[in-house]
């Protein structure tokens, strides 16, 4: 084989083309040979040109260039992206590495609060009055209801359309709970009954079923549940206005409920979990703050009194067709309530069904003016100043005239020619102003001491009780009592009260001329079943026991002598002290005189008191609105109730009457 040299071929020198011999011709060229046909050389001919053989070309060489600077530029693109990745581990690792801990910790523990359980209510004997059971917070992890976890993108809608009619909430709420962001927590609905958890833990499984089946993805998936309690009230209206209620956020919404919301509600715990798709992992640990059960409440009430009190009250509203009523049942001796009930009331159990004006204690939140019941107030003063005794002899004239206005009684009558006592049993209003005005040598030192004897009372102040809603009532300064006041004042007019002062007052009498604040709470046993007596109430001497025997016995003159307004209320055995009352009523819509106010008030048995009873009913529209006619029935019912309850024997003895009339 031959050998192909890199190098070029020698060229070959070729012999220049013949000139013309002629001058100035030029040289013919050869005439070329026919094809076929090889000239031969003659003499002096030139030698045949031969082709020169092909040359080969040389392959062409692709010289690269250096590799370093490519090499350097590559190494240093990776230098870079090391460092970053270098930097950043050291920023996770090591600067901000217990913030980043902090944010996993976030998304793996999830942390709860575990609700104390609300202390019960009790009357005087143990008797449930509130109680706190078993119950559920239906809670939800909005993260297990995103696209990415259900594969659809209407997952919250889906499931608030299924779970609005168990929960009884609105479906678009639901929804909108449903799609919080940042967050792994929301809560659907608060202390759901056992069967409503039921309800949805079987719906829960019927998807679960179909989703293992190849069917859509669970879209219940995401909602829980957490132990609650449900305050229940066992029975149902009985002393709801004493009691209150509990609101969707486990607050006492009024009542001792609310406001003894701090002992009832005890120290929410919580704990602290890690979690899986909102589940907790049992193997990861839990730290755990228990918490602390709220206290136990004994009201001074007696549960059946109360039945006794609001039982009587609703059905003489009811067929008096008032606005409202109340009824007050006290322990003149310790001031202690055994009974406060409210004409018309409402369930706890179900306030969705309760009419707003009822949600209140009206016999501590309505003020009013009394009425004649307030004259027991007028002639303690005038006995205790000593400037009449009950056989005083008052003249009382069909109309009075003083300052600017004709006073009246409530009925037209010719003179009367009354004592003192008989003023207070025929409850002329006339007499009392009469009677009243004889506390000072001028009607302003005599309205001064009246209305010391109305503040010792307890009247234009709290009772004590520290209520949710309580008024104090209207009593102005004796200096800004206008005209007509200094004489209205004395017979219960141009003075307004709750139903409780008005009870206070007669218990003070009953019990000597003390007053004892009210109470409606015994005390309070704590989660370690320390039972703790509530304070001993304040006592204050208002008159003298002498004077508060002697009204006593006065009072038995309204109930007992036939003269009396308060004959009604006559109970069989007991001697019995009581007052009539029908008063003027503002409107406190208008503010306007409309309607009136009729009360009975009193206590029994009148030699050794041990229960006072105080009726009130507003703007009875049927039948008579005369206190002594509406309100003896019901003081009479309620007042034999409690005597037998509380098993006081019946009167032994009896008393001489005091006269009610003279003869001039």
């Amino acid at each position: 084989m031959t050998e192909v040299s890199d190098r070029e071929p020698p060229r070959r020198r070729v012999p220049a083309p013949a000139r013309s011999s002629k001058p100035g011709g030029s040289a013919k060229p050869a005439r070329p040979a026919k094809p076929g046909t090889q000239r031969r050389p003659g003499p002096g001919a030139r030698p045949v040109r031969r082709p020169a053989p092909p040359r080969s070309k040389a392959p062409r060489v692709i010289r690269l260039g250096s590799p370093r600077p490519r090499l350097r530029l590559v190494s240093l693109a990776l230098a870079l992206v090391l460092t970053a990745f270098v930097v950043r581990l050291l920023q996770v690792q090591a600067v901000d590495a217990s913030e980043y801990t902090a944010k996993a910790e976030k998304n793996r523990y999830l942390s709860r609060t575990l609700a104390a359980a609300r202390g019960g209510i009790t009357d005087r004997n143990g008797v449930d009055l509130a109680i706190s059971v078993d119950a559920n917070d239906i809670t939800a992890d909005p993260t297990l209801f995103t696209r990415k976890a259900t594969k659809t993108g209407d997952a919250p809608e889906q499931a608030a359309a299924l779970l609005g009619p168990i929960l009884g909430k609105d479906t678009d709420e639901l929804a909108a709970k449903l799609r919080t962001k940042n967050t792994r927590y929301v809560v659907l609905a608060r202390r759901q009954t056992p069967q409503v958890w039921t309800q949805i833990k079987d719906l829960k499984s019927t998807l679960a079923e179909k989703a293992g089946e190849g069917g859509p993805a669970n879209i219940l998936a995401g909602v829980l549940q957490e132990p609650s309690s449900k305050r229940v009230y066992p029975n149902g209206e009985l002393g709801a206005g004493i009691l209150g209620w509990v609101n969707a956020d486990g607050k006492g919404g009024g009542g001792i409920e609310q406001q003894l919301n701090g002992d009832l509600s005890g120290k929410d715990g919580e704990i602290r979990y890690a979690q899986s798709g909102g589940r907790q992992v049992p193997t990861a640990g839990s730290t755990e703050k228990p918490a602390v059960a709220g206290s136990e409440v004994e009201l001074t009430i007696d549960r059946d009194i109360q039945w006794a009190a609001q039982h009587a009250i609703a059905e003489q509203v009811e067929k008096s067709k008032a606005d409202r009523g109340y009824v007050i049942v006290q322990d003149n001796r310790t001031g202690e309530i055994l009974a406060m009930a409210n004409s018309p009331g409402f369930d706890p159990n179900d306030l969705s069904k309760a009419d707003g004006g009822a949600l209140h204690n009206w016999g501590l939140e309505d003020a009013y003016e009394p009425g004649s019941t307030a004259k027991v107030m007028s002639m303690a003063a005038v006995l205790e100043e000593g400037v009449a005794t009950p056989a005083t002899h008052v003249t009382v004239p069909n109309r009075l005239h003083r300052g600017d206005r004709l006073f009246k009684d409530d009925i037209d009558h010719p003179t009367w020619y009354l004592t003192l006592n008989g003023v207070l049993a025929k409850s002329s209003n006339i007499g009392t102003i009469l009677a009243t005005g004889q506390l000072g040598k001028t009607q302003r030192e005599a309205n001064q001491v009246l209305h010391s004897y109305l503040r010792k009372f307890g009247i234009g102040g709290y009772t004590g009780l520290d209520f949710p809603g309580e008024t104090k009532g209207i009593l102005a300064p004796a200096d800004q009592w206008s005209t007509s006041q200094q004489y209205t004042i004395p017979f219960g007019q141009g003075v307004s009260v709750n139903a409780m002062q008005a009870a206070s007052v007669y218990s003070t009498i009953a019990n000597g001329g003390v007053r004892v604040e009210p109470t409606l709470v015994r005390g309070t046993k704590g989660a370690d079943g320390q039972f703790t007596p509530a304070a001993e109430p304040k006592r204050t001497r208002v008159v003298s026991e002498k004077t508060a025997k002697t009204l006593a016995h006065m009072l038995e003159s309204v109930v007992d002598d036939e003269e009396g307004t308060g004959t009604k209320a006559r109970i069989p055995g007991y001697r019995v002290a009581g007052k009539t009352g029908t008063a003027n009523r503002v409107d406190p819509a208008t503010g306007r005189y409309r309607g009136y106010t009729s009360s009975f008030a009193g206590f029994a048995p009148a030699d050794n008191p041990r229960v006072t009873v105080y009726c009130a009913i507003q703007n009875a529209t049927k039948g008579s609105y005369f206190g002594g006619q509406i309100c003896g029935p019901v003081y009479k019912e309620v007042l034999e109730f409690a005597l037998k309850t509380l098993q006081v024997p019946p009167t032994g003895d009896t008393t001489d009457r005091l006269p009610v009339t003279f003869t001039p």
